[in-house]
């Protein structure tokens, strides 16, 4: 009995143990640590992450993340994925989060751990603007051939939505992909995020003859940063991003890339 008892807890602390760990059973943040580096896996769209003039990548999830390694004492790395794989790619610890506006879901909690929210999202149908008679309203849009991002929360949307289903459904590597796609005409709609959308299309930038599409939202959202299972590293991070919310920095960036709809407020 006692043999079958010690076998028993040995089993339970081991369990406890691996919470928070990779596959080698060492404690996550620790892991971060000892190679110095944060693996952040990105694609590439703006504000949050994208390549500005010179071909720097820059944006609000960038500067953040850079600012948050700098009070963990990480370097940062980021690493462009495919989308629709990025929780393989951390499982895999080929990366070390997922930080690029991703919409905090149920089905991801249940694979990942989620930071704190930080910012606020829609999702928003973006069309040409020689459509905007055309499509008016998401009842407009049955039968349109409609673009979205694999993996994404606009491509669940599109899905879970009775007139935007109807039609034929384009999964792109890209959300960026997606109105490339659409300044060519190759598909009707866009579905892509609303902070992505504010910064992307319109007067002044390079997609100035697209247009968001008035009075739809498809869903309301939370943006957080992804890490494997459990892992401590979540709780440094959030402690980083309130130390920068209270510090003023996180407003600063706020002003800096004004379509995202920060969540974070010093204490």
């Amino acid at each position: 009995m006692k043999k079958l008892m010690s076998l028993v807890l040995a089993a339970a602390m081991g369990a406890v143990l691996f919470a928070g760990c990779g596959a080698s059973g060492q404690d996550d943040w620790q892991y971060v640590q000892d190679k110095g580096t944060l693996k952040i896996g990105i694609t590439l769209y703006q504000p949050m992450n994208y390549k500005d003039e010179n071909g720097n990548l820059t944006g609000f999830d960038t500067e953040l993340a850079e600012a948050v390694c700098e009070k963990l004492g990480l370097t940062p790395e980021f690493v462009e994925i495919d989308w629709d794989q990025k929780v393989v790619e951390l499982k895999s610890r080929s990366i070390d989060c997922i930080w690029n506006g991703m919409t905090i879901t149920d089905e991801l909690k249940e694979q990942i751990t989620f930071s704190n929210p930080y910012s606020g999202n829609a999702q928003v149908c973006v069309i040409n603007t020689a459509n905007a008679d055309t499509y008016q309203t998401l009842e407009d849009m049955a039968g349109a051939k409609v673009g979205a991002e694999a993996g994404s929360a606009g491509e669940a949307a599109v899905e879970a939505d009775e007139n935007l289903s109807q039609g034929e459904l384009v999964a792109m590597t890209a959300q960026r992909d997606t109105l490339l796609e659409l300044k060519s005409g190759t598909i009707d709609v866009a579905v892509i995020d609303q902070v992505m959308a504010e910064a992307s299309v319109g007067e002044g930038t390079s997609y100035d003859d697209l247009m968001i599409v008035d009075g739809i939202a498809l869903s309301e959202e939370e943006y957080g940063i992804g890490f494997r299972k459990d892992s401590p590293l979540a709780d440094k991070v959030n402690e980083a991003l309130q130390q920068l919310a209270n510090e003023g920095v996180v407003a600063e960036l706020a002003e800096k890339y004004p379509s995202v709809l920060v969540k974070l407020q010093a204490e």
